[in-house]
């Protein structure tokens, strides 16, 4: 991955606000990255620093390795699941609403 469209990434990433979730493949659209998986890639190899907890799968379940704590800091934000599912009609980020 080139180093503007890693920097593009993590920035996407810190700019989902508190209380909100976005997708792997929403930040991958916003930043023109050519998958999702490329950025669950990046958060796995250098997202120790950004709010990873924020991004879920398309469905609005977080990574099965990363539940627990994925959801528990969700949580702690006022995003609230239904069992491991949160609902993304409610509290999904649109970079719009910055």
């Amino acid at each position: 991955m080139d180093e503007v469209l890693h920097d593009r990434i993590r920035d996407a990433i810190l700019d989902v606000p508190p209380g909100r979730v976005t997708t792997y493949g929403d930040i991958a659209a916003l930043t023109g990255a050519p998958s999702p998986r490329m950025v669950g890639a990046l958060l796995s190899e250098d997202g120790h620093d950004l709010p990873w907890h924020r991004v879920l799968r398309a469905n609005g379940t977080p990574a099965p390795h990363l539940a627990h704590e994925q959801l528990t800091r969700l949580r702690a934000e006022g995003v609230l699941a239904k069992g491991q599912r949160v609902d993304l009609g409610e509290y999904r980020w649109r970079p719009s609403e910055d």
